[in-house]
């Protein structure tokens, strides 16, 4: 591969596949230490790579932005705000680019900076025409990550210390050491995710919090989204001595909370990732999805009960009783719990 001068990274999302994806950018500086290197995402997930001090950029695709102009049928201005991104990013005269989302609206931005090398990571739905370069992802390996692993060494890459990569501010650090200076030890847990099948059964989750502090002493600290809130009032009403916190704080303060955790017990969701990214002990509690069973950590475990139907992802057939996840036992994490955090 020519020895590249600009280089930009695509994936626009989730906020999971960004924690995931970051190990290339330690990988990618190390490799061309002299090179310009972008990264271009949608705005929700910009905070956890912004202060990444080996990124020389971050572009923020306004994706939902132009929605809502969509919405109120601002046709023209949706136009023109394209038009202008397009010979933005072109202008930044990238000669390397690698989409590690693979789908066509990431490969079209690739294909619009106008670099002559385009390496997509299992380009699909048509993307892969717009790449000069495809990589297949690797599905055979269990490992955290093994798909963006797999690029970087299909690369060639410098894989000096790679692992994920999450930086925070400084007022970020602040605000999870004030929290812990307040409330001691705690055990984050992450109930929350985009769909009702990668949830655990919403009635256990104070039943854990009681058994995380008569095992461990460890209050639970609650942590979700704006859109969880109705759903987490539900679990605290049960057990009041829950720490609610979901959308009482930012993507990257909520990081900063898990950095800080004794434990974090999650199902499959960026909050729960970044846990293994921190290093924090980690249990992950999986069903329709199952994206890795290899954490590389000793103190982080995944919960899975595989079954015919494993994994259904975006296609259950089970009529809404979720039964891979019903299978999790309150009792069953726990047990894993003393395995990533022994009793002193």
């Amino acid at each position: 591969m020519t020895q590249p001068s600009k280089i930009l990274i695509i994936r626009l999302s989730a906020i999971g596949d960004v924690v995931m994806a970051s190990p290339l950018i330690k990988a990618l500086r190390r490799s061309y230490p002299h090179a310009h290197l972008a990264w271009l995402v949608e705005p929700a997930a910009a905070p956890l790579i912004k202060h990444n001090r080996d990124l020389d950029e971050v572009i923020l695709w306004p994706k939902q932005e132009w929605k809502r102009l969509w919405r109120e049928r601002r046709y023209l201005t949706v136009l023109k705000n394209v038009r202008r991104f397009k010979r933005e990013l072109r202008a930044r005269g990238f000669d390397l680019v690698i989409d590690m989302q693979g789908l066509l609206k990431s490969a079209y931005w690739a294909w619009c900076t106008g670099a002559k090398q385009r390496i997509g990571l299992g380009s699909k739905e048509g993307g892969q025409y717009l790449m000069t370069r495809v990589i297949d992802r690797d599905l055979d390996d269990e490992r955290i990550g093994s798909e963006y692993l797999h690029l970087a060494q299909t690369l060639g890459l410098d894989l000096t210390g790679y692992g994920m990569d999450l930086a925070l501010s400084a007022d970020d650090e602040a605000f999870a050491q004030g929290f812990a200076a307040q409330h001691g030890r705690y055990a984050v847990i992450c109930p929350f995710t985009t769909r009702p099948q990668k949830h655990w059964r919403e009635e256990r989750w104070p039943q854990l919090a009681k058994g995380l502090a008569a095992e461990h002493g460890l209050p639970a600290v609650m942590l979700g989204g704006p859109g969880d809130v109705d759903a987490a009032a539900r679990i605290q009403a049960v057990q009041p001595e829950i720490i609610n916190m979901v959308g009482r704080c930012s993507l990257t303060q909520s990081a900063a909370l898990i950095k800080h955790a004794a434990l974090l017990v999650g199902v499959d969701t960026g909050l729960t990732h970044m846990g293994i990214a921190f290093n924090v002990p980690t249990v992950a509690l999986f069903g329709s999805t199952c994206p890795y069973l290899n954490t590389t950590r000793a103190n982080a475990r995944v919960l899975y009960h595989r079954l015919e139907c494993s994994p259904c992802r975006r296609n259950p057939t089970c009529d809404g009783d979720f039964s891979c996840m019903k299978r999790i036992e309150v009792s069953e994490i726990l047990q894993t719990v003393d395995q990533v955090m022994p009793l002193p």
